[in-house]
């Protein structure tokens, strides 16, 4: 339950603030039926929760993963080494940079994908879930605790908004007046 109210925070306060500029200007843009709108939704909210999960699995399978290394010594001598490539890799000289090819499909950025993504911005509520998952000491209740902090996330105000945001945009579009 702690970890579903963890993700409840994050859906009903932040990820409102960072998720409806692209989730909206996706619905409003795509000028598809409140059917479509729910769906997107849908989409979008699976992404998330996908994501959650397997961060959760990841962040359980790391820190079981990191404890065993640190107790016999060679995770002192990994994160050393990777310190190291780290500050190497900053002294680097950096190419000219390219611009980067961006497709003019509209269906090129799903929104499963796009909720997927976007639940890799890093936050507080994101950063305990990982610390949560660390310690779980398996991988089955790093991803059950990915799930519950997923599903809480879900609760969010975009449930609501999205599909009036689809309404706005049909109404933009059937009244040219606008």
């Amino acid at each position: 339950f702690t970890v579903w109210l963890l993700g409840a925070s994050l859906g009903l306060a932040a990820c409102t603030a960072t998720c409806l500029p692209f989730m909206g200007t996706w619905i409003l843009g795509r000028g598809g039926s409140q059917m479509q709108a729910l769906r997107d939704t849908a989409l979008f909210v699976s992404g998330r929760i996908l994501a959650y999960t397997m961060l959760g699995a990841l962040a359980a399978a790391a820190g079981t993963w990191l404890s065993q290394a640190m107790r016999g010594g060679s995770g002192n001598l990994f994160i050393g080494a990777a310190s190291i490539a780290a500050g190497l890799w900053l002294l680097r000289s950096k190419p000219i940079h390219a611009p980067c090819g961006v497709s003019k499909r509209a269906g090129s950025a799903p929104p499963l994908l796009l909720g997927f993504s976007l639940s890799l911005t890093p936050c507080a509520p994101l950063a305990s879930l990982l610390a949560v998952c660390a310690a779980a000491g398996s991988v089955q209740l790093g991803m059950a605790n990915g799930v519950m902090f997923g599903l809480g996330a879900a609760l969010t105000p975009l449930l609501i908004l999205l599909p009036l945001i689809s309404l706005l945009g049909k109404q933009l579009r059937d009244n040219r007046d606008w």
